[in-house]
């Protein structure tokens, strides 16, 4: 078994001034960090990055990389310079930039260490590509203000001031510098002691490197431009900012200003750094090699000085390309060659480390797993140990460490299975996803499908380590990755599960046999606005457990919330078009017919409300629910066809539960689409009006005691606002004998269990009501319903069996007291909609 890697303790690194009470211990990646109970204060405040900075692991936290003693310091010394300047007012900012490889990264942490030791070091971050939020802005600000705190205790206090402000640390990455930045180390720049250190030492500084590693493009800029307006106000601020980075366009079209000097890396690369790197390192590797030694004794110096300069000189400046090509000559693991042998073929290779990586990745290239841990390695988006790899894959741990013993000369073997993998260099990275470059080695972006599947396998909550802390949290980017791509480069993939889709299917199959699958996939997936646990069982008249139950099976497709009243979400809108297509979801398709239940759950609920009285665990108030009712009704009129929309209210009326709500629901409804809905009038006029007067006489029989709601003003018990009706047009009556005695019928039901004998006169043409629907009740509402009855049962009864009529139902204005008037006339074709009809 391989021995552990020593523990990495810091105490108070980078502090000074600090009163040591009791202290208290935080473990990151791996390293311990022993802080004091202020700092400790200060990480619960801010959530700082702690293996950020230059003080970080760098084996467990890449990059990698430090100056070779000896070497780089005349570009370390011309950066000295001017940071201990007091006259450069003008040039806060230096920034050095370079190409990849050209050691960046070795100078940046050179130099935080040089003013560390001076006490001149405010803080510093050292962005990496691929590394969680070493790679974003988010935690920027907040890690800086951290260091800075431990470093200059005087601004401690303006930093917790500004912190404990509310929403301070929701507001912008430009705020939140300026608040625990900018303003701290400004205010305490004043004290006498800060102010000593800068008139006898010089300024303050602040490391940022590899800032085209940060993903935040947007972000990047807003620092640099706000940075830049900071100092233009604040000139005589002893504060300096250095930068490294490649040249990248949002860079470099901000940083090229005469506020910022701008140091090419490239113009301090000497080939005697090299020369003495490369002999340092030879030199180390004759003491240690007896096949080397064994060399020497037979043939002489090796490398010959010849042999040895047209090395350099083939490397150039180039630290990253220097450092691989040896551990490529010396390589332990090669025992098909000698480094004699391998010497020459370095002479070969192109400085942009393309044929290194090809030449390298090839002797692995025919083992087993080869392909899944290197495409793995490519893509997932934080560093994983073997042991991690292997259970991300599948595969045991062996198996990972066999191919990647062959490619310790550009992958970073860890000496224990715990301690995360890492490349050399992030070029590797971007040669494995560059088809044009890496050819056959190419790790083609589908392979996120792979990895979003092994994820899936971790979901079960009965295995821990690495690879499950992996799949939870980067589930989604790898789901984000693969979604994105257009259909062509989605595959054709040839394991399980082939497609995107199947992916989903085969998640969904865990939950598919538990009780209320269909109806809280159903809810989730159509929901206007998503809701909590809480209320989804509420809103579905189930068990809290239930809904969760079924959702702890999909966590990898739907987001959980951790609190009970946050939303449940789907993790990416692929997943909510895959449910809502059928040609791709199958039988886990949601029918938009779905959306008449939801608009019945939500108006159940509201009935609850006003019928009942106000429920406690309400979240939201009376109009929501109506608002919530009306919005899913208006889904389901845009989304189904009308037999579809009366199949799904006949469904609803046979559900077991509370069957008064189901036919009062079926009646508003059908009432608000003839009459109120003119966006969806119904082209079956005379089928909605018939089954509205059935759904009343259903709901009265469910309630021998109605009183409670036939007075009920429409405007509370319909789900939306109600206004004034419409001149006009109002709907097509098609009339046949067996429609009419279907109304009749339901008529005298209502008439038996109300015992309100109001007959209407046959030859009366037209009904006088109120203009606002709102001001009728529901009495009034089956009155009209009555009075159209009779009036189609009249124009019925001198026409022949089988006979259908078709007759138009307006309404019109009038001058009385009661101003609308609703009449039955002869349809006439075209008639223009909302024209005023006159009787």
């Amino acid at each position: 078994m391989a021995e552990s890697a020593p523990v990495h303790v810091e105490i108070l690194s980078n502090a000074h001034n600090i009163q040591i009470g009791e202290l208290k211990h935080t473990i990151v990646n791996g390293n311990q960090y022993t802080f004091s109970n202020d700092q400790a204060t200060f990480i619960q405040l801010l959530r700082p990055i702690l293996d950020a900075s230059h003080t970080r692991d760098k084996e467990t936290s890449p990059p990698n990389s430090a100056c070779f003693p000896g070497t780089r310091t005349d570009v370390i010394r011309a950066i000295v310079a001017w940071a201990d300047s007091t006259l450069l007012w003008n040039t806060h900012i230096l920034w050095l930039h370079g190409y990849v490889g050209c050691g960046k990264s070795a100078i940046a942490l050179a130099i935080a260490l040089k003013f560390e030791r001076r006490n001149r070091l405010v803080g510093s971050f050292f962005f990496f590509q691929n590394t969680g939020d070493r790679s974003r802005m988010a935690r920027f600000a907040t890690t800086l203000a951290f260091q800075l705190a431990a470093a200059i205790p005087e601004a401690a206090r303006f930093i917790k001031k500004a912190v404990t402000e509310e929403g301070l640390l929701g507001l912008s990455l430009v705020a939140q510098l300026r608040r625990l930045v900018y303003e701290p180390f400004k205010a305490a720049a004043k004290r006498v002691r800060l102010l000593k250190t800068f008139l006898l030492k010089g300024p303050f500084l602040i490391v940022i490197d590899g800032l085209d590693e940060c993903e935040d493009r947007k972000d990047v800029e807003a620092f640099i431009d706000d940075m830049l307006d900071f100092f233009k106000k604040n000139p005589l601020v002893p504060l300096r900012f250095l930068i490294t980075s490649r040249v990248e366009q949002h860079i470099q079209g901000r940083l090229e200003t005469d506020q910022v000097r701008i140091e090419n890396l490239v113009n301090h690369c000497s080939r005697a750094d090299i020369d003495t790197f490369m002999h340092a390192c030879f030199e180390a590797e004759i003491k240690r090699n007896p096949v080397i030694k064994a060399y020497i004794r037979n043939h002489g110096d090796w490398p010959t000085k010849k042999d040895k300069d047209k090395l350099i000189d083939h490397i150039g400046g180039s630290f990253i390309f220097a450092s691989a090509l040896f551990k490529y000559i010396v390589d332990p693991s090669n025992n098909q060659s000698t480094p004699m042998d391998r010497l020459p073929h370095t002479l070969k290779m192109n400085p942009g480390l393309d044929t290194l990586y090809a030449k390298t990745l090839s002797r692995s290239q025919d083992l087993l797993y080869f392909s899944d841990v290197i495409s793995t390695l490519a893509l997932i988006f934080e560093p994983l140990p073997i042991i991690g790899i292997a259970d991300l894959l599948g595969i045991e741990s062996f198996e990972v460490v066999r191919v990647l013993v062959n490619l310790q000369a550009i992958i970073h073997v860890p000496g224990t299975d715990n301690l995360p993998v890492t490349m050399c260099h992030t070029s590797l990275r971007d040669f494995l996803r560059t088809e044009s470059r890496s050819g056959c080695f190419f790790t083609p972006p589908s392979y996120h499908l792979h990895l979003l599947y092994r994820c899936s396998t971790f979901y079960d909550g009965q295995r821990a380590g690495t690879a499950a802390l992996y799949s939870i949290r980067c589930f989604a980017k790898h789901l984000e990755q693969f979604a994105c791509l257009p259909p062509a480069a989605q595959g054709p993939f040839l394991r399980f599960p082939q497609t995107l889709d199947a992916l989903y299917a085969h998640i969904l199959a865990k939950s598919e046999d538990d009780p209320h699958f269909s109806d809280i996939i159903s809810t989730i997936a159509l929901l206007i606005q998503p809701l909590s646990v809480a209320v989804i069982s509420k809103l579905l008249g189930i068990e809290s457990l239930q809904v969760i139950q079924v959702l702890v099976k999909l966590k990898p497709i739907i987001n959980i919330p951790e609190t009970g009243n946050c939303p449940v979400s789907v993790c990416h809108t692929s997943f909510h078009q895959f449910l809502t297509t059928e040609s791709r979801s199958a039988r886990f398709f949601v029918s938009p017919s779905y959306y008449l239940r939801l608009s019945y759950y939500f108006f159940s609920l509201y009935l609850d409300h006003i019928l009942i009285g106000a429920i406690p665990w309400l979240e939201f108030n009376e109009w929501w629910l109506r608002l919530e009712s009306h919005e899913h009704w208006k889904q389901c009129l845009g989304a189904n066809s009308e037999p579809t929309i009366h199949l799904e209210l006949d469904q609803l009326a046979h559900r077991p539960s509370q069957p008064l709500y189901q036919h009062l629901f079926s009646f508003m409804q059908l009432f608000h689409w003839v009459f109120q809905d003119s966006d969806h009038n119904p082209q079956q006029t005379s089928l909605a009006l018939t089954k509205c007067i059935n759904s009343l006489a259903l709901a009265l029989e469910c309630a021998p005691a109605p009183e409670t709601w036939l007075q009920q003003p429409l405007q509370e018990l319909m789900t939306d606002d109600i206004v004034a009706l419409s001149f006009g047009f109002a709907g097509r009556l098609e009339i046949h004998q067996e429609q009419v005695m279907t109304m009749q019928h339901s008529v005298q039901r209502v008439e038996a269990l109300i015992r309100v004998k109001d007959p209407w006169n046959p030859d009366v043409d037209d009904i006088r009501m109120f203009p606002m629907l709102g001001d009728w009740v529901v009495m009034d509402a089956y009155r009209v319903l009555k009075w159209i009855a009779a009036h189609a049962q009249a124009r019925m009864s001198s026409a022949e069996p089988g006979v259908t009529r078709v007759l138009g139902l307006y309404i019109t204005p009038n001058t009385d007291s009661l101003p609308i008037i609703i009449s039955i006339q002869p349809y006439t074709e075209p008639l223009p909609l909302n024209s005023v009809i006159r009787s």
